[in-house]
């Protein structure tokens, strides 16, 4: 039955009506930044500023040395998106059609281990980086993300779905199972790895608690803990600590807007098939 012209309009109305509530504190996130020094600590506060400018973020590149913290954020994220795609899909798909002794044990074992709060394991992590000399450096970022339970399931579900005829019948043609996986597999993994690039790039680029404890200098310093850092020493600073959000949150923004048909594609998919 077509929804009433009524019905339509209706529905239409208040998904948009939730898209400008949402949308709203990123408007004014870039407003604010846009402002000079004071203008956004008036009364009532202006929703667009006056004389529009460029100095905050300008600040922000020469004065605050956001550009390399930016770096930081970039070489950090980018790191542990590939180690982790690799690790992971790798994982994955050796769980969903490999056979090999304990697999469904050990498989259940890492399920398991879902549930545990991952702040549990900061100290021995911590321990662990110090044994091994990588505090204070990219490595102790990256190395303890380069696999996660939540990438290894995710990929495994995924990876079911492929026909086991397709994988026999290409080890029958005398296919190595390393040329069955970058030839068969690869691509067909696509929409998920997509979507797996997303998550993973996300939740490194927005991460805070972990580079803060590894870190020791700011040499290293991500986006977060450079912003942090910021806030304390310019907590009047309202425009620039604005300007800095805008600069943390743009890249993620593009990055998903950009892969976002893949993104739901495969989180659609994965949920679906068996």
């Amino acid at each position: 039955m077509k929804p009433s012209r009524t019905a339509f309009w209706t529905i239409n109305g208040l998904l948009g009506l939730l898209a400008a509530i949402t949308l709203f504190p990123l408007a004014w996130m870039l407003s604010v930044s846009l402002m000079p020094d004071g203008a956004a600590s008036t009364f009532p506060p202006p929703l667009w500023p006056t004389h529009p400018t460029l100095a905050n973020y300008h600040a922000l590149f020469v004065r605050a040395d956001l550009g390399r913290y930016l770096l930081n954020s970039l070489i950090v994220s980018g790191g542990i998106t590939l180690g982790s795609l690799c690790c992971n899909v790798l994982a994955g798909y050796g769980f969903a059609k490999l056979r090999f002794g304990g697999r469904d044990r050990t498989f259940g074992l890492l399920l398991a281990a879902l549930v545990i709060p991952s702040q549990v394991a900061m100290m021995p992590l911590f321990l662990l980086a110090r044994e091994l000399h990588i505090v204070n450096s990219y490595a102790g970022v990256i190395m303890p993300s380069l696999a996660s339970i939540f990438g290894i399931y995710l990929v495994r579900q995924y990876a079911r779905a492929i026909p086991d005829e397709m994988l026999e019948a290409a080890r029958i043609d005398g296919a190595s199972e390393l040329g069955i996986f970058l030839r068969v597999v690869l691509p067909l993994l696509k929409p998920i790895i997509l979507t797996l690039t997303i998550l993973t790039f996300l939740t490194a680029w927005n991460d805070f608690m972990w580079p803060l404890i590894v870190l020791t200098g700011n040499n290293h310093y991500t986006l977060p803990i450079a912003l942090a850092s910021l806030a304390r020493e310019h907590n009047q600073d309202v425009e620039m600590l604005m300007a800095g959000s805008m600069v943390t949150v743009v890249p993620v923004l593009v990055l998903f807007l950009l892969l976002q048909r893949y993104y739901i594609q495969g989180l659609l998919l994965g949920s679906v098939k068996r």
